[in-house]
């Protein structure tokens, strides 16, 4: 009996010994080696967009189909300006990605949008969904950015102004993405492209923006948690409360609209939302002052006790990345490499268990930072001025 005792104790110390070290088996040694293999494996994935590996996408959901070439757009603008030398390259991928989805889009707006969403007017009888115009309108800003395509010039400046328009007529000055529906992940996307538009234009709608967080602040902010809501009517009453998924990619869209609301938020997210323990790290969807029943689409399945959520989590690379929040991103990394299963082939890198917005997101994630910079140095200097 003593030699059982001794034993189970003897396994409980290894246990205690070996558990809290587990994450240095995963924690990345390399951070900047992982964007090329990711990069590789999406630029040969871009002459597939239609097939059936995004196929499976847009069945689980076509929004995701959309979010996925917008990630991915992100971060080759993002490698054009840190790799010039390669710059041509890197706009191909995001020249392909805009061109076809502004293909896609002409054959209507069902196309990216969930089935609950067709056939119904929005309550602005003028407007289009949020979701696709910013979308788009912040591909074609990023593309621009890097280095103007007179042909497609006009196409922002356009959108740019609905945009406006829309955003302008609603009463809380948010617009919908669906009918009778709003999230704040769209206005504040939209509201980034209009931001990069101005600093390519010499226009100014510094003051939309500005009431825009006036009016986010009254409508928009759950009392309870200081939190952005994720979805709203269009008169502004909430739906969802605030969101992981929303508010991570919200904070950094925020960072071109107010930098000061964009730090609160995400520093009171990251209170709310995020878990670190012995080097791994994971963020939850909803905070415990305001929780939700029911999962979403969008949000997906949360794990119960230790209230991980593949959304959240996925999404807060972006923030983590954006405010150059290194321990989390560290920890971040190292839960994928334990969670997700990592595929090294000869196409790059991949998650077994994600897709390919997942990868998209990462990569983003990773490759973040030039433009961004060099829109708001762009204003800092135009103040000077």
């Amino acid at each position: 009996m003593r030699r059982v005792f001794l034993l189970l104790f003897l396994l409980l110390v290894a246990t205690a010994v070996w558990v809290p070290s587990l994450h240095l088996w995963f924690r990345p040694s390399d951070v900047e080696a992982l964007v090329p293999v990711l990069a590789a494996r999406q630029r040969g994935q871009v002459s597939q967009v239609g097939g059936p590996e995004r196929a499976m996408l847009r069945h689980l959901n076509p929004e995701w189909d959309l979010m996925a070439r917008t990630f991915s757009a992100l971060a080759f603008a993002n490698l054009a300006l840190r790799e010039p030398e390669r710059k041509a390259e890197h706009l191909a991928v995001v020249d392909a990605l805009v061109s076809r989805t502004l293909e896609d889009e002409r054959r209507g707006p069902e196309f990216f949008l969930l089935p609950y969403g067709h056939g119904r007017p929005l309550e602005d009888p003028q407007g289009r969904s949020l979701f696709i115009e910013g979308e788009l309108a912040l591909m074609l800003a990023a593309r621009q950015w890097v280095e103007p395509r007179e042909d497609w010039a006009p196409l922002l400046r356009e959108r740019v102004d609905r945009i406006v328009a829309q955003i302008e007529r609603s009463p809380i000055l948010a617009a919908e993405s669906y009918p009778d529906q709003g999230w704040t992940f769209c206005n504040t996307m939209a509201l980034a492209a209009v931001r990069i538009s101005d600093a390519l234009d010499g226009r100014d709608h510094s003051a939309l923006r500005a009431r825009w967080v006036a009016s986010a602040r009254e409508h928009l902010v759950d009392a309870r948690t200081g939190l952005l809501v994720a979805e709203f009517t269009y008169q502004g009453r909430t739906l969802d409360g605030p969101e992981g998924s929303t508010l991570w990619l919200a904070a950094h869209m925020l960072q071109l609209v107010d930098a000061d609301f964009a730090r609160e938020q995400y520093e009171r997210a990251r209170r709310e939302l995020v878990g670190e323990l012995w080097g791994f790290a994971w963020a939850g969807e909803w905070p415990e002052a305001a929780p939700k029943s029911v999962a979403d689409v969008d949000s997906g399945p949360t794990i119960p006790l230790v209230n991980v959520n593949a959304g959240s989590s996925g999404l807060a690379f972006v923030a983590a990345g954006a405010f150059e929040d290194t321990a989390l991103m560290e920890g971040l990394l190292t839960s994928l490499n334990f969670a997700a299963f990592p595929v090294r082939d000869d196409t790059g890198l991949r998650f077994a268990a994600g897709n390919a917005l997942s990868d998209a997101v990462l990569l983003y994630s990773l490759t973040q930072g030039p433009l961004w910079r060099q829109v708001q140095f762009a204003r800092k200097m135009e103040a000077a001025r």
